[in-house]
């Protein structure tokens, strides 16, 4: 914690001055894009990325399901989450994107293998989806917060369910200096189908990082 928090300051600091790279990203399409929390945090946390690609031309929405305490927030069978994308598909006429950040991009991937028909692509950024929860600095801090044991048949079952490839288009945004969670999880390298994109982050705040705000535009703007 200690060293995350001045490293997420700078981060966040730095935006000021890379107003020029951002706004030299592709500019969107006017698709609906949904960015999902990480554990605790809530659509506040995504309020710069959010922001920005409306700037550039998206729907950017928040998921609207207050603080992310994982299964007991997005309900039952995820029923809670289901109801917010279909509201967001309904009302723009097109499938959703779904940006997720940390915990917030496993229930992303989560999403993406239950309702298909209404997710268009899947965005984790420091998600820790392909690896033991163990692998982290946070597993006790979610187990405290959540009332959830990682190695309760629900997380492990959760877990599977949202490792497992995607049908629909996928990128993962990562970083090697993560100092919570373990980056080589947070992408498979053996699932070709995931796109993988390292970058040089702390956990906190990397979704206001200027150099992972780009990358999700240029992932949305068809950048290769």
């Amino acid at each position: 914690m200690a060293a995350e928090l001045p490293r997420a300051a700078w981060s966040v600091g730095t935006l000021a001055f890379a107003r020029r790279m951002l706004m030299e990203a592709p500019r969107g399409d006017g698709r609906p894009v949904m960015m999902l929390p990480g554990l605790f945090t809530s659509d506040a946390s995504n309020v710069v990325p959010r922001r920005y690609l409306e700037t550039l031309g998206y729907r950017a929405f928040g998921w609207e399901l207050g603080h992310n305490f994982s299964l007991r927030t997005i309900g039952e069978d995820g029923v809670r989450l289901q109801a917010r994308i279909a509201t967001i598909a309904e009302r723009t006429g097109e499938p959703v994107t779904l940006i997720g950040v940390s915990l917030g991009g496993i229930m992303a991937r989560f999403a993406a293998q239950r309702w298909t028909d209404m997710v268009r692509e899947v965005i984790t950024v420091s998600s820790p989806f392909a690896g033991s929860p163990r692998a982290t600095n946070l597993w006790r801090t979610y187990q405290w917060l959540t009332g959830e044991k990682i190695d309760s048949p629900e997380v492990q079952a959760l877990m599977a369910e949202c490792a497992a490839p995607l049908s629909v288009p996928t990128t993962a945004i990562w970083s090697a200096t993560d100092g919570f969670v373990n980056g080589m999880i947070c992408h498979d390298p053996a699932d070709e189908q995931c796109r993988s994109i390292a970058v040089k982050s702390s956990h906190m705040g990397v979704q206001m990082k200027p150099e992972v705000m780009r990358a999700i535009a240029d992932v949305l703007g068809g950048v290769e």
